[in-house]
């Protein structure tokens, strides 16, 4: 049965394009916040979410994190990395006095992508963020009055007939997405060729709020199991300040015998562990392609 997949949308943001390069036969639907996408998961409109969580540039994308600890109980099924190019594009009736241009519209992690450009190239516009960089995209090309730019991917400026103006004017060359796949507890989703890929488990463990010391007896456990640790992040809990939880990225998938170890050792101590989930990993290399490659 083809599966239903949300994705933040409208139609060409990075998103889409991590969601067609990891499921390319999927049902694809577009929402246009992170928690709309996935309350439509945790309600079972559709079958898979996928949403960005992590920004090499600007680090997590706290709304993902948030509404997966605190409102929706969906676990992690897949991971894929993509390449994040920005791109200035305008209506091409604007196209020869772009840097002209009062106003930019983009979603705020791709304004943050761009600042050295922006307080180079355009130190006077006045920025709107949106929801997603395709949105803007959107709203550039349906109203043509607007003195404004865009900043989003080629896939937007194609499907909204815009021009590129300047290419790649993100501050950093090495600048990557990870997206989850986040599933409703019903459906029964295995991604192909699952054994080929890496794999990852992320946990998020509580500490106890009278035991000293917790935190490296935590790490500790999974030191001296030689289980390497990709990520550790501290989040509030939101029950007061200094009340924190930890997102921790374990470099492998689960096992019977290590990670299972560490779970019981750490309860030991008293903490919380909750997994989140457990994972086939992929990157790609070209969205144009669509196609996952190893990671």
């Amino acid at each position: 049965m083809t599966k239903k997949v949300g994705y933040l949308g409208p139609e060409g943001t990075f998103t889409e394009a991590a969601a067609k390069a990891v499921m390319p036969d999927s049902d694809r639907y577009s929402y246009s916040t992170i928690p709309a996408c996935m309350a439509a998961t945790a309600e079972k409109d559709i079958d898979i979410a996928v949403v960005p969580l992590e920004n090499a540039i600007e680090g997590s994308v706290n709304m993902t994190l948030d509404y997966l600890i605190h409102k929706h109980d969906l676990p992690i099924i897949g991971e894929i990395t993509v390449p994040i190019e920005q791109h200035l594009m305008v209506h091409p009736a604007r196209e020869k006095d772009w840097e002209n241009i009062s106003d930019l519209y983009s979603h705020p992690q791709a304004i943050a992508q761009c600042d050295e450009f922006i307080n180079t190239k355009l130190p006077n516009v006045k920025v709107y963020y949106t929801n997603s960089t395709s949105s803007a995209a959107k709203d550039i090309s349906e109203h043509p009055g607007i003195n404004g730019a865009a900043i989003a991917n080629y896939l937007a400026a194609e499907k909204y007939g815009l021009k590129i103006v300047k290419q790649n004017i993100h501050d950093y060359d090495n600048n990557h997405t990870r997206f989850v796949l986040l599933s409703n507890k019903d459906s029964k989703v295995s991604l192909e060729d699952k054994k080929q890929k890496n794999g990852k488990t992320t946990l998020m463990i509580t500490l106890p709020s009278d035991y000293s010391g917790a935190l490296h007896q935590v790490l500790s456990a999974f030191a001296w199991r030689k289980l390497n640790l990709t990520k550790i992040e501290s989040r509030p809990m939101k029950t007061g300040i200094g009340n924190y939880f930890f997102i921790i990225d374990v470099d492998q998938e689960m096992d019977e015998v290590l990670i299972p170890g560490v779970i019981a050792e750490v309860e030991a101590l008293g903490c919380g562990v909750r997994i989140l989930g457990s994972y086939p990993c992929f990157l790609s290399h070209d969205i144009k392609e669509g196609k996952p490659v190893p990671k």
